[in-house]
């Protein structure tokens, strides 16, 4: 019985390889990428296309074990979660309402901690921010942040005008 039982899984686990999800690959650089729109220093755009990009743009680059099943459907789950929280290469077809919400979300979850995920870095060691890498970053989102509330009139959002520690 348990033979019978184990022999099934790796058939399951043989066909499932056949079942293979899109890869996140474009052509070409989207007219709407943010480098189109804003100004960003090389030195912060080398650290986003390297610890970033992989699951905030347009194109991903898929390691070897994208091929396997069912880790490639588990990558492909993050990259289109990372695209739908905020996409570099579509950022200039955001409002400027949008356009500065993600310029305040990139500085908090990089003062917070949370991007990269972990689960990312567990493969990705060079992907690991530095301090310095992570004020280049801040200086960055804080000041284009501004940028676009002035140029916009944005108001002030009372339930994020909380002082930070």
């Amino acid at each position: 019985m348990i033979r019978k039982i184990l022999l099934l899984l790796l058939a399951v686990l043989v066909l499932i390889q056949f079942i293979r999800p899109a890869k996140n690959l474009s052509v070409t650089m989207s007219g709407n990428d943010i480098t189109t729109h804003m100004v960003i220093p090389g030195d912060v755009l080398d650290i986003f296309k390297k610890s970033c990009y992989d699951c905030h743009s347009n194109n991903t680059i898929y390691p070897w074990y994208f091929h396997i099943q069912p880790v490639a459907w588990w990558m492909q789950d993050h990259v289109n979660e990372g695209k739908k929280e905020l996409n570099f290469s579509e950022f200039a077809s955001y409002s400027p309402k949008k356009q500065y919400h993600k310029m305040r979300g990139i500085a908090e979850q990089i003062r917070n901690g949370e991007m990269p995920l972990d689960s990312y870095l567990w493969i990705h060691k060079d992907a690991i921010l530095s301090d310095a890498q992570k004020t280049k970053i801040l200086a960055w989102a804080d000041s284009s942040g501004a940028s676009i509330k002035r140029q916009y009139n944005i108001p002030d959002d009372p339930e994020r005008n909380i002082k930070r520690n």
